[in-house]
């Protein structure tokens, strides 16, 4: 070898040495992303110093978009309303593959061990699963009722023992499909009710509960034991009370489970419906100044938050969970969508559609602590989630 040829080597060595020193590496547990919804991109955002460190683009219709995340949260599993399914890797910003799966969709999960995703469809109604690694198919699970008929599927989540449960809305039931390895899944179906428009999961896996648009009451199946089927809760309650115009639709999917208490936004009602999670009974109706949309509890389950519909859509109220009553109220500004704690509950991040920003409070003072630029926000999801069920 010649001088000049070991010097070129040399020099080569030094480079490759240099740039693996002056990568950066970082873990993903503070980061998460925004979806901007009508531009269809996503912003990834670093929630230690409340920053934006990188946008995905093109990522087709997000007017319902959700987000799970891989186990080791550094992958993001985007669900678009026009039926794409997209992974996206955080600490590249890019797509790693996307697909369209159908025509149109309102959400999915990610499965117990994490290899896989479901999807929930609308049309055509059904769930699709796919390997979380490759987004190649698993299973195609149709939500066929009747001959012909296929309805819309909703309340997707995960669950212990591989399992996704789900609701159908024109069927009136809900199903859940045990999915084991190297196998075809395995449903049960039960008789919910009138028109189940979305779901909940209890933090330990047990309920799953879903709200009726077509008749008073929920429909709540325990998963420890379902050959008990489905159980009807608050059939009568506050049915002979004046019911308003729905605006939107509460989401249980924001879920508020604290002590024995679960916590429901009411259907047509100003209020906030405080349940015993024993006797299924109301032991507080908590009044509101708007209809309910989103009710969360902070990580250490002290508060509630809850954003609403039209036309009150620009407050926010915070609940103290031990009086059971409205300790402040905030007014963030024009379309409060969608709200998310950081992972311990010391900040609270609020997307504020038609201001085109993102709020930042702290949840012990309330004082705002940080405002970011979006293109109409919505969907704010943080890589926590990858390690809690149903969300």
């Amino acid at each position: 070898m010649s001088r000049l040829d070991f010097s070129l080597i040399f020099f080569a060595l030094l480079s490759l040495a240099g740039a693996a020193e002056s990568a950066e590496l970082r873990g993903t547990g503070d980061l998460g992303v925004i979806v901007e919804r009508a531009a269809g991109s996503l912003q990834i955002v670093d929630t230690t110093h409340r920053a934006r460190i990188g946008q995905v683009k093109e990522l087709g219709d997000l007017s319902h978009a959700t987000v799970v995340y891989s186990r080791d949260e550094r992958y993001a599993y985007l669900f678009g309303r026009d039926g794409a399914l997209t992974k996206i890797d955080l600490l590249n910003a890019s797509i790693v593959k996307r697909l369209e799966q159908a025509h149109n969709s309102v959400g999915g999960a990610i499965s117990q061990d994490g290899r896989m995703i479901a999807t929930s469809n609308y049309t055509p109604g059904g769930v699709r699963v796919f390997s979380a690694e490759t987004l190649e198919p698993v299973a195609d699970i149709r939500a066929e009722y009747g001959e012909g008929q296929f309805s819309k599927v909703v309340g997707l989540v995960d669950a212990p023992g591989q399992r996704f449960v789900f609701s159908l809305f024109d069927a009136g039931e809900i199903w859940v499909a045990e999915m084991k390895a190297g196998t075809a899944p395995g449903i049960r179906k039960f008789k919910a009710g009138k028109q189940p428009y979305d779901a909940l999961i209890s933090p330990d896996g047990r309920y799953y509960i879903a709200g009726l648009f077509g008749e008073e009451g929920l429909a709540v199946l325990d998963l420890w034991d379902l050959q008990s089927g489905v159980k009807r809760i608050l059939p009568d309650f506050a049915k002979t009370d004046e019911k308003l115009p729905v605006f939107k639709m509460p989401h249980l999917e924001g879920r508020a489970l604290v002590g024995d208490h679960w916590f429901l936004p009411a259907i047509g009602h100003h209020e906030l419906w405080v349940v015993d999670r024993r006797s299924w009974q109301i032991v507080k109706r908590i009044p509101l100044e708007g209809q309910p949309v989103f009710v969360i509890a902070r990580p250490d389950e002290r508060q509630i938050w809850v954003n609403f519909a039209l036309p009150d859509n620009s407050q926010l109220h915070v609940i103290d969970t031990r009086e059971l009553r409205v300790v402040k109220k905030l007014n963030p500004g024009k379309a409060v969508l969608h709200m998310e704690f950081t992972p311990k509950g010391e900040e609270i991040w609020v997307s504020v559609r038609d201001d085109d920003k993102v709020v930042v409070y702290d949840t012990e003072t309330f004082e705002e602590r940080a405002r970011l630029s979006a293109d109409k926000p919505s969907g704010i999801f943080f890589t926590a989630r990858a390690h809690r069920l149903g969300l």
